[in-house]
């Protein structure tokens, strides 16, 4: 890998000092009590939305915009901590409810639309207020956006994101934010074709569906900033709605806290809030993508379309098991492809419908204009 200019090493430094600080820079008050939200998402009946309240210290100090006020304003996000019990009031699309964090300050919002939603934007905004706890409190402010895709949809798309939209590196967050702010966008994470595969998709065969894109991830939550900035820089639609855990990582436990069932527990609760809408699945060989999508399949017959699995293993008994599953899910009626590349599934992806000429188009150019690269 070329080692960047200093010139170039600078600029990406300062670029990502400015990113670690703009979650800072945005919270109402200095040394106060801040929501924290998550895109959310909804169907024409509800919507669903995770945030967090933090207390966040402040300093004291007035200085003008600069490297010195963001790196005073990364120590400040770095020693924030969550409010447990807290009570948040949420008020969107006619509807209004109060609901209170838990131990680690996290709260879940799901909400009825009783208003009539406009059919030009699919991005709706809920208003939350964080209530006073003692009396010399003032009451915080933010605004969620969710994303409620159109009444005439015709799929949802679910992915996982580590080694199926970008290679393994997740987990490793000073490397990732270096490959995001310092290298060139030709040497970033993403899969070659991928955000051209995503985008299709999204677009459909008319270019118009806007289909919701839901994305899963085990990583922690305090990776949010960092993934959406990833999907925004490559270019991949619409969000992204990140789906991450709370690790938990304390001084008494300093270990993850188990993920099992994770990533089928989102996709029953997806399913249930877009009933009859048809899927796809994407996800990836290394982990458990395909028996959890086989689980699915076998639990809502009829629902899935394709599962497409990005080959990473290097086991020939993998192959054998996946292959097991595919003729599984096949009996069922949906088809489970695994894929060495985004090409292969964009290719099966238009025998189906799913993507238009133009999208399986757009995938081959920029695998190709990848893989040159």
């Amino acid at each position: 890998m070329p080692v960047p200019s200093p010139r170039v090493l600078y600029r990406g430094l300062r670029n990502l000092l400015r990113f670690l600080a703009r979650p800072v820079r945005r919270a109402e008050g200095r040394g106060a009590r801040v929501i924290q939200c998550y895109r959310g998402y909804g169907s024409r009946q509800e919507l669903f939305l995770i945030g967090r309240v933090f207390r966040q210290p402040g300093l004291g100090l007035d200085l003008a915009e600069g490297p010195l006020n963001d790196l005073v304003n990364v120590g400040r996000r770095t020693v924030r901590w969550g409010i447990g019990g807290a009570r948040v009031r949420v008020r969107a699309l006619g509807s209004r409810d109060e609901v209170k964090t838990d131990g680690d300050g996290y709260f879940t919002v799901r909400l009825p639309i009783q208003d009539t939603l406009p059919a030009e934007s699919s991005w709706q905004t809920v208003r939350l207020t964080l209530l006073p706890e003692r009396d010399n409190d003032e009451p915080a402010n933010a605004d969620a956006k969710v994303y409620i895709p159109p009444a005439d949809v015709d799929l949802a798309v679910v992915s996982d994101i580590d080694d199926t939209v970008m290679f393994t590196g997740v987990a490793n967050k000073l490397w990732m934010l270096y490959r995001l702010f310092v290298e060139k966008a030709r040497h970033r994470t993403a899969f070659p074709g991928v955000s051209a595969l995503y985008r299709a998709l999204f677009q459909g065969l008319d270019g118009e569906r806007r289909r919701p894109m839901l994305y899963v991830s085990r990583a922690p939550w305090t990776l949010y900033e960092m993934l959406s900035e990833f999907f925004h820089l490559n270019r991949i639609p619409h969000g992204p709605i990140l789906f991450l855990r709370e690790w938990g990582l304390t001084l008494q436990r300093p270990w993850p806290r188990r993920a099992k069932d994770h990533k089928a527990l989102l996709i029953r609760r997806m399913m249930a809030l877009y009933q009859q809408l048809p899927f796809v699945l994407i996800g990836d060989s290394g982990q458990r993508d395909p028996e959890v999508y086989a689980q699915i399949v076998a639990e809502h017959p009829g629902r899935v379309k394709a599962i497409y699995i990005r080959h990473v293993h290097q086991s020939p008994s993998r192959d054998r098991e996946i292959h097991r599953l595919a003729r599984q899910v096949s009996a069922q009626g949906c088809e489970m492809i695994l894929a060495r590349n985004s090409l292969e599934m964009a290719s099966h992806a238009h025998r189906l419908g799913l993507i238009s000429d133009a999208g399986l188009q757009e995938v081959r150019a920029d695998s190709q204009r990848r893989q040159q690269d």
